[in-house]
């Protein structure tokens, strides 16, 4: 079978973590045809199909020049994508006008006779920060709002806050303000932009300490281990992109539970693949973008995430 993977350009990839990485190694070892291109490569003219311009790939085995291109810019090959076995869209956000944009063209190649996973439509529906707001019951104290007297009024009444922009990601933006405040106009300013950008602030958990929680649902069904992302020296954040270091851990009894009632709901929407963010029993985010933590889950624990997330693919496309 022929996947194209839509993502960030290949040659920024870091190998010895990435899990579009791990996908493509997996889907090679069982003989599957790889084909990449980012969202700037899809179009769409009236009178034909959506079609990406890509590079054919083989995966060289290597650390650093772990891949060849059968083609390079500006020689990529045309291919429409209801062409393609599956089509694996894992961009990094920002979830951008751009990101948008692309939604559409893959929701077309769609109605085309495309496969896409996720699907494009469920991208779109939930946006990884707000995408919360549908489980309250699993969530701590939350405020979304572009209002600055609002955010104020969450601190007053919790005294430690945590503000974050709503499409970041590795932990971008992301500001603590403590019972003093200080600093919190000026937080507030740099997030909302005079109210022109709507902010997340939700009560500081402490038992980030322990570890933002990683839990990968694959087809509706949680990984057995976790990837928590413990915060190291000063820092706040547990993100790996930011330093945090990252501890593969069992999945708890609490953690399956909510994992097994979220999971099943967004797999019914085409979300194969899900990153379920939590801290201590609070869930904080729902990833569907480019969810990561398979090499890490992988290497500590010896449950080949990869396999699970392959298995899925293959029997999606039946």
């Amino acid at each position: 079978m022929k996947l194209l993977f839509i993502a960030d350009p290949l040659e920024t990839f870091k190998t010895y973590k990435d899990s579009t990485f791990a996908m493509m190694r997996e889907a090679t070892a069982r003989g599957h045809e790889l084909m990449a291109c980012g969202p700037q490569d899809i179009m769409w003219q009236r009178g034909g199909r959506v079609t990406a311009f890509v590079r054919e790939i083989t995966l060289t085995g290597g650390a650093h020049d772990w891949f060849i291109a059968k083609q390079q810019a500006p020689d990529e090959v045309p291919v429409a994508l209801a062409d393609v076995g599956a089509i694996i869209m894992r961009k990094d956000p920002p979830f951008d006008s751009e990101y948008f944009y692309a939604t559409h063209l893959l929701e077309q190649a769609e109605r085309e006779g495309a496969r896409v996973f996720n699907k494009p439509r469920a991208l779109r529906d939930h946006p990884e920060k707000l995408a919360i707001l549908e489980f309250p019951q699993f969530i701590g104290a939350t405020l979304v709002t572009r209002d600055a007297s609002d955010i104020k009024r969450f601190h007053a009444e919790h005294k430690d806050i945590i503000l974050k922009p709503l499409d970041g990601m590795g932990g971008m933006g992301i500001f603590r303000v403590g019972p003093d405040g200080l600093n919190l106009g000026s937080i507030i300013e740099t997030l909302n932009l005079g109210g022109a950008q709507t902010v997340m602030v939700q009560r500081y958990l402490h038992e980030i300490v322990q570890g933002d929680k990683r839990i990968l649902i694959i087809a509706g069904v949680p990984v057995p281990h976790v990837l928590a992302r413990i915060p190291q020296g000063s820092e706040i954040r547990g993100n790996l992109a930011v330093g945090g270091k990252g501890v593969a851990q069992p999945l708890s009894a609490h953690d399956r539970a909510v994992a097994e009632a979220i999971g099943p709901v967004l797999a019914a929407r085409g979300l194969m693949l899900v990153g379920l963010d939590m801290i201590g029993t609070c869930v904080t985010e729902i990833n569907v973008t480019s969810p990561t933590g398979f090499q890490e889950i992988t290497q500590q624990s010896g449950f080949d995430v990869a396999k699970v997330f392959i298995d899925a693919l293959e029997a999606a496309v039946v």
